[in-house]
């Protein structure tokens, strides 16, 4: 007896815990025409995010606002980048950020320059194959 009420208090509490999650979630409809602006690139799959990720998302549109036009459009670029993102590319995405994190302040711009020469340097390596035309 005494374990079915420990778990049904146990589950009771998971509930009230939750329960705040739970009602948080945001239809895109439900959304201020602010923060619809703000979260333009992910209306079509907004109604499947997470709670978290809308909670995340909304605490990001707060600021928006106070942008620019330059960064206005920088947000909206990565959003949509972010929205096209498969699963299993967003948690690389992820882990590769938190591996970032993780690097000290003194040498995580020595690496941002070291990733910009490797992508400019994969930009300027021509075609390994290229097309073979018929010309005489």
């Amino acid at each position: 007896m005494y374990l079915i009420r420990h778990y049904l208090l146990t589950f009771s509490v998971v509930i009230l815990l939750f329960l705040p999650v739970i009602a948080e979630a945001q239809t895109w409809d439900n959304l201020t025409q602010a923060q619809r602006e703000a979260l333009a690139p992910l209306s079509k799959e907004w109604n499947t995010l997470q709670t978290q990720q809308q909670q995340r998302l909304i605490n990001l549109a707060k600021h928006y606002p106070q942008l620019d036009a330059v960064q206005k459009q920088r947000l909206h670029n990565r959003l949509e980048k972010w929205s096209k993102l498969t699963p299993e590319q967003r948690n690389h995405a992820r882990e590769k950020f938190q591996a970032f994190s993780k690097i000290p302040l003194e040498t995580r711009e020595q690496v941002k320059q070291m990733i910009r020469q490797q992508d400019a340097q994969k930009l300027s390596i021509p075609a390994a194959n290229p097309v073979l035309t018929n010309t005489p």
